[in-house]
């Protein structure tokens, strides 16, 4: 394996911090020199499929940005989401992530998931790309959050809806025209109208 690609393939890593065999394939490399440079101790195996530099510093969100890498069609959503956007006291143990409803249920050992599946402009609206460190992060908004967990509340708990909703109005960070907004393309306006009208009176 000549030096100038090896070093390429470090450079790579090096910006982005996780490296895949998508990803040398998109640059015309063999996906078998990850293997390679793994077995010299030149990258090491952070899951199945996913590769980093030995003293790559993980990142806050990493597992975030792993679960993103190896399922094309995850949004981090409900209480992941919460998180991300630092509201709420949820430290949640399993990532949380919406697919498609139709779609295949990903064959991942770690992290591990939760799954909500959305349709239509349930699952396309309100999602946010976030570039860290050179990978990315599919999220959705915090208004979008809001509203998936009304939706979700027997699966979150509506006190953490409405933590939620209270604390975002709190730090100023509601806006209430998108709440309003994706409250209507998640059905659960009615159900949250009481509560916005409480929160902002």
């Amino acid at each position: 394996m000549p030096l100038t690609q090896t070093a390429r393939i470090l450079e790579l890593a090096r910006r982005q911090r996780l490296l895949s065999a998508a990803d040398l394939r998109s640059h015309g490399w063999s996906p078998q020199l990850l293997l390679k440079l793994h077995r010299t101790g030149q990258l090491q195996r952070v899951t199945r499929g996913l590769y980093s530099l030995p003293d790559s510093e993980m990142t806050e969100h990493q597992s975030l940005v792993e679960v993103c890498r190896r399922v094309p069609k995850a949004v981090i959503c409900l209480l992941s989401a919460l998180q991300f956007h630092e509201i709420g006291t949820q430290l949640p143990h399993e990532v949380w992530i919406a697919l498609p409803e139709a779609t295949q249920t990903p064959a991942i050992d770690y992290p591990s998931l939760r799954i909500a599946r959305l349709r239509g402009m349930a699952y396309s609206e309100g999602i946010e790309t976030i570039v860290e460190h050179g990978s990315t992060i599919r999220v959705y908004s915090l208004s979008k959050t809001i509203t998936d967990c009304f939706k979700f509340r027997h699966k979150v708990g509506l006190d953490v809806a409405l933590e939620a909703l209270k604390e975002a109005w709190r730090q100023r960070k509601l806006n209430i025209d998108e709440v309003t907004r994706y409250a209507k393309i998640n059905r659960v306006a009615q159900v949250m109208q009481p509560y916005l009208e409480t929160v902002v009176a």
